[in-house]
Parts: C-alpha cells; sequence; structure tokens
C-alpha cells in the first residue's frame, strides 16, 4: 500500500507540469473523498485538480493492482503502464495520458518525461567469459582447474536455489512463460527456425508443442519447489579468474526471466552447454564409442554430482525435461548457431525429442538420448 499524501501530489505536479502548478483538491473519484486517498495503493483511482499558471485541469491517478495473472511484482505493472503511455493516445476516443511516473521508497511521485529507452548502469567486474574456457577445453587444452570451476558453479546454484518461496501462482507463471513466452520455447519455434525447416519439419514442432502441454500439467504438482533463480546461467553470462589463479572465483550477469522460478531451470541452461561443447569437439557420429565422452562429460557429470549433493534435491530431475527442451531449442538454433556439423544438429535434435519421454532425467545415461544408435 502507498502511502499518498497531498504535498506528494503538489511536488509531483510541479515536476511534471512546472513550477506554475497548483494542486487544489485530491479524493476519490467520483466522491472527492479525502479518505479515498488511503486506498491509492490498492489501485483505487485519485481525482486530481489542479491549475497550471491558473488554468484549471483535471486528471485521474491510478496505479495498477499486483494480481497473480502475471502482475506480480512492479516491474511487470510498469511495463502495461509504459504501453497505456506510448500508445492510448494514437486509437480515437480513447483517453489521452497526461502523465507517467512512479513512486519511490520515500512515496514520492516522480515523473518520467519522454521515454524512449530504458538502461541500467552495473558495476564493472573483473574476469573474461566462461565460455572462453570451454573453447581452450575443446582445444585440447584441459585443466584441473576446469574441474574444480564446474563444481563450484554447481555448489552455488544449490546455494541460491535453497531459498524457497511459497507461491504457487509464480510456479505455474514460470512454467506458463516457459512454453509460451516470445523468447522462450514458442518464441524459439517462431523465430529462430525458418518454416520449413530443412532439418526438423513443422510437423515435428507440432508433436513436440503437443507434448509439451502433457509436462506443463505435470509440473502443477511440483509448485512447492519455487526458489530464487538467475534464470540464464550460459557461459556468456559468467565471468571467472584466469586459469592459473589459484582460488578462482566467478561472477554472473544478466539475471533473467524472473527472481523466482524452477531451479531445474538454471541446472538445464549450464549443462546444455556442456553437452554442446562436448559435441562440437567430437563431432563424427560414425567413430566408435559414446558420442558425449571426455573433459566435457567430466564437467557435466561434476556438475550433477555436485549440485545433487549439495542441494539434496533429486526430485529436480523429475522436473528437468521441459528445461532441456528450451535450452536445446536455442544450442540448436540455425540463427544462433548456424555452422554446427550436421551430426552435431541431430543428436541434439534427439535429445529435444526424447528427454521428454522418461519422468526422471538420467544425466549418467545421456548417450542414450544422443546416440542414432539408440533407435
Amino acid at each position: 500500500m502507498i502511502d499518498l499524501k497531498p504535498e506528494s501530489v503538489s511536488e509531483y505536479l510541479r515536476r511534471a507540469f512546472g513550477p506554475g502548478a497548483v494542486l487544489t483538491d485530491l479524493g476519490a473519484i467520483g466522491t472527492l473523498d479525502k479518505q479515498g486517498i488511503k486506498r491509492f495503493g490498492y489501485g483505487k483511482p485519485l481525482l486530481v485538480r489542479f491549475s497550471v499558471d491558473g488554468e484549471p485541469r483535471e486528471g485521474v491517478l491510478s496505479v495498477m493492482r499486483g494480481d497473480k495473472y502475471g502482475h506480480q511484482f512492479y516491474w511487470d505493472r510498469a511495463a502495461i503502464l509504459m504501453f497505456q503511455f506510448e500508445t492510448s493516445a494514437l486509437l480515437p476516443r480513447h483517453v489521452r495520458p497526461m502523465g507517467l511516473g512512479y513512486v519511490d521508497a520515500a512515496n514520492r511521485l516522480i515523473p518520467v518525461a519522454e521515454p524512449r529507452e530504458f538502461f541500467i548502469m552495473n558495476e564493472k567486474l573483473e574476469g573474461y567469459d566462461y565460455f572462453l574456457d570451454l573453447e581452450r577445453i575443446g582445444r585440447g587444452d584441459y585443466r584441473p582447474a576446469d574441474l574444480d570451476m564446474a563444481k563450484s558453479l554447481a555448489r552455488w546454484l544449490a546455494e541460491i536455489h535453497a531459498k524457497k518461496k511459497d507461491d504457487p501462482d509464480l510456479y505455474y507463471r514460470h512454467v506458463r512463460n516457459l512454453l509460451g513466452a516470445s523468447e522462450c520455447i514458442m518464441g524459439l519455434v517462431d523465430e529462430a527456425f525458418p518454416h520449413p525447416c530443412a532439418f526438423m519439419p513443422d510437423a515435428d514442432f507440432i508433436r513436440l508443442e503437443k507434448r509439451l502441454i502433457d509436462w506443463r500439467w505435470r509440473l502443477r504438482g511440483f509448485a512447492h519447489r519455487l526458489s530464487a533463480v538467475h534464470g540464464d546461467v550460459h557461459p556468456w553470462n559468467i565471468l571467472v579468474d584466469g586459469p592459473d589463479k589459484e582460488d578462482r572465483d566467478f561472477s554472473v550477469l544478466d539475471r533473467s526471466r524472473g527472481e523466482w522460478g524452477e531451479p531445474a531451470s538454471d541446472v538445464a541452461s549450464l549443462a546444455a552447454n556442456y553437452l554442446l561443447f562436448g559435441l562440437l569437439q567430437n563431432p563424427d557420429a560414425a567413430r566408435p564409442g559414446p558420442l558425449f565422452q571426455g573433459p566435457f562429460a567430466e564437467l557435466w557429470t561434476a556438475l550433477f554430482e555436485d549440485y545433487l549433493a549439495a542441494s539434496n534435491d533429486a526430485d529436480m530431475l523429475r522436473a528437468l525435461a521441459p528445461f532441456f527442451v528450451f535450452r536445446g531449442l536455442v544450442i540448436v538454433s540455425p540463427e544462433w548457431y548456424p555452422n554446427h556439423p550436421e551430426p552435431v544438429r541431430r543428436a541434439l535434435l534427439r535429445f529435444i525429442a526424447r528427454v521428454l519421454e522418461d519422468e526422471v532425467f538420467d544425466w549418467r545415461n545421456v548417450n542414450r538420448y544422443l546416440d542414432e544408435r539408440a533407435d
């Protein structure tokens, strides 16, 4: 609830309309009831009467009510209000917006004037991108410190996932976004692949999406697992210390897709990249032995072993499959990875299709999801 006072509105008016703006009356719309101010934070519109250089004006001040329909956080609601501010006047007969702003921690109303784009300024971190380590390993330079880093990342994931939240609706939203959001599965299917696609016919995409609906309903029973997540843990979002430094450390960038979610989402994101780099290191499907082996298979094993030991969360394996589909679609996409050898792309497609058929992901035998000889 916002503790809004007339002096806060007066200050806003001067900021937004100039020093000649004077508040003349304030109250709940329809009655000008002064008690209505106390309910402002719950979505009740507020009638504002004021003048600018002596010219009388009226406006209606309101904030969105938070709810379970994708409006849980202030940034959800801000996006809708920014849309309304930018487009309402373009529609004939629609009410015209007079101003846009936000309420700060001191309950001051701060105007946002003529926004065109938003930005963020972060601290400068030391280190280099983790994917450079993976490229080095792919060239044959595998070091003990690389295994230590995978273990450290696993323990960090277990640490952040230990923070839980009891909010089933937020978990359902997380799963719903996994399937339908523009930058998740259906968005990738629409935008990250040509249609028709040379290596995956539309019938296969349709079959995949239908299978994912079954998983959406299965995951409804996992709402108690809602945890703090990063949301986009991949090697381009991790900065690491130099490989020769003792007690190597790391930092992460670009938290995405919500503060709370399913822990399997982060595990799948990092594990899928170990899988990709391992397949790219040994792309020949005709060679003897498993497709996924060598240093990256060791990193994969370390990630799962250390994460499961630190988190004591074996049920994560029951939620993992659809998140692997999301990450699998990213790394198989010709938009971002146009130069994959065909055996690598085919192995990833088999992985995406097969992973949904197991209720519990079999991480120790990942090659059975990859190898065409398992058909």
